[in-house]
């Protein structure tokens, strides 16, 4: 904590307490400690206070006292704190930043970009707010006027996974505080500091006590009581499919609206007349980022076989040429999360060697370090290897080439998951073609880049439902409320 702490300008900045109706609530007892585990190092950056199920079930009381004033708070004062809360993120942008890699190991360029990402929620929630709107529908008869109103739902559980430590919070804090519902976080125990540091950033925005609570604690401990606590209406998870099934079931007993982005298995196909080098540079912005460790990254790459050896080559090339290393060397691509998941790359990567695709370059860890894996292409690989199958969430590209347009709409949509798809080509009649024809809830058309605060970012199938982002995002926290008013 010693080394983490001389480097932040606000060294205030770094908490480990809970933060429940208004007020940071410190460690007391060193068995009551999370430890934060450096991914670059293996080495322990701080302890956090881990959470009972009594101070979870504390926090959401709080957050229920809190919903009447905020829920009747005007635009005006939402607006207000959402735009402070986006002015201070920008301002304390490196402080965050620094945080996030020493816990996470993203690179710090790319946990600044994080943190900007983050504040572009705030702002574009903010803005939000002032069109929260209804309806007066037509009536049958002219004695009646038939009105709809939105109104927040209540108290909502917001769950968030380690990859995107501010952003994922943020994306759903944004618009459940702008529609007037108030909030219970759970970030992840492997990557809570950075999600503190903003919080105390919300609390100095003028959040007012229990409109937002943030606790550490046990995953299936704090899971289980949001998910199946009467007092919360809504749910919203980041996670695996895994886990969101089982709190879709926790939540069946009160019936409580969720919002579930889960599992990604996301298709990359070039056809014949893209734009070779465009779509190489598309693809590593796309599967590099942080060390290929997110949800929408890039899992399968479908090649049209009259271009695949030219890609692969340019490909090749070009990750051979990334730096690997500790976050804050200036590198390309940094350590993956824990001993888990490269354990996950490497025997998805022996699998796929071992059924016959090739290894292209990379394929094995790295001496820098316990999680560092170097980046890999490999090429051949067929629908029988669990690569194909599974999602990677690691630094490997996975090639397998095609000939005809319905043969690589089948093999993309050969999957249960449907989060974000890429297609990169000139053709009109063809873009549109395949992105009718993709089962996917986004759609990238010559860009590897898709997540915005303007756009509805979520999937089909097993990678969940409900949207965050645009006014789409802002309708997940609202319900609708039907009035029949007798007029005569």
């Amino acid at each position: 904590m010693d080394i983490l702490y001389e480097q932040l300008s606000d060294k205030s900045l770094l908490k480990t307490g809970n933060f429940i109706a208004g007020e940071w609530l410190p460690a007391t007892d060193e068995n009551t400690q999370i430890p934060v585990i450096n991914p670059a190092d293996g080495q322990v950056v701080a302890r956090v206070f881990k959470a009972s199920k009594q101070l979870c079930e504390k926090a959401i009381a709080s957050a229920k006292i809190a919903f009447t004033d905020w829920r009747n708070s005007s635009p005006k004062k939402r607006t207000n704190v959402l735009q402070a809360w986006n002015a201070l993120l920008h301002q304390h942008k490196r402080d965050l930043a620094l945080i996030m890699t020493m816990e996470q190991g993203k690179p710090l360029g790319e946990a600044e970009g994080e943190i900007k990402y983050a504040a572009s929620y705030l702002e574009y929630y903010a803005e939000e707010v002032k069109r929260i709107k209804g309806d007066i529908l037509p009536a049958p008869d002219r004695s009646s006027k038939i009105i709809v109103a939105k109104e927040p739902v209540g108290v909502v559980g917001i769950i968030t996974p380690w990859n995107f430590p501010v952003a994922m919070f943020v994306r759903k804090l944004a618009p459940a505080l702008a529609a007037g519902c108030t909030c219970i976080v759970k970030p992840d125990e492997r990557t809570p500091l950075s999600a503190l540091a903003v919080m105390e950033l919300g609390r100095r925005a003028g959040i007012p006590p229990g409109v937002v609570q943030m606790i550490t604690g046990d995953p299936p401990e704090m899971g289980a009581c949001l998910a199946t606590h009467p007092d919360v209406a809504k749910l919203s998870f980041t996670g695996s499919t895994r886990v969101g099934k089982h709190l879709m079931t926790l939540a069946a007993s009160t019936v409580k609206r969720l919002s579930l982005e889960l599992g990604g298995n996301a298709p990359f196909i070039v056809f014949p007349d893209a734009d070779i080098p465009a779509a190489v540079e598309g693809l590593i912005a796309s599967k590099f980022r942080n060390t290929g460790q997110t949800c929408v990254c890039v899992n399968r790459v479908f090649v049209h076989e009259d271009i695949h050896d030219a890609f692969v080559s340019i490909l090749k090339e070009k990750v051979k040429g990334l730096r690997v290393g500790s976050g804050l060397e200036g590198c390309d691509v940094g350590p993956m999360i824990d001993e888990q998941a490269i354990h996950k790359v490497e025997r998805l990567v022996q699998d796929a060697c071992h059924r016959g695709a090739e290894v292209c370059c990379g394929g094995q860890r790295l001496p820098l370090g316990p999680h560092y894996y170097e980046p890999t292409v490999l090429s051949g690989v067929t629908r029988e290897m669990d690569i194909f199958r599974e999602e990677i969430f690691g630094p490997v590209v996975s090639i397998t080439s095609f000939a005809e347009t319905e043969e690589v709409i089948r093999m993309a949509n050969d999957t249960p998951y449907g989060l974000a798809s890429y297609v990169y080509s000139k053709d009109a009649s063809v873009i549109w073609r395949i992105t009718e024809a993709l089962e996917y809830g986004m759609v990238g058309v010559n860009t590897g880049s898709i997540s915005t605060a303007w756009a509805p970012f979520g999937g089909i199938k097993q990678s969940g439902f409900g949207r965050e982002g645009s006014a789409y995002g802002m309708d997940e926290y609202l319900q609708l409320k039907y009035i029949n008013w007798k007029t005569e």
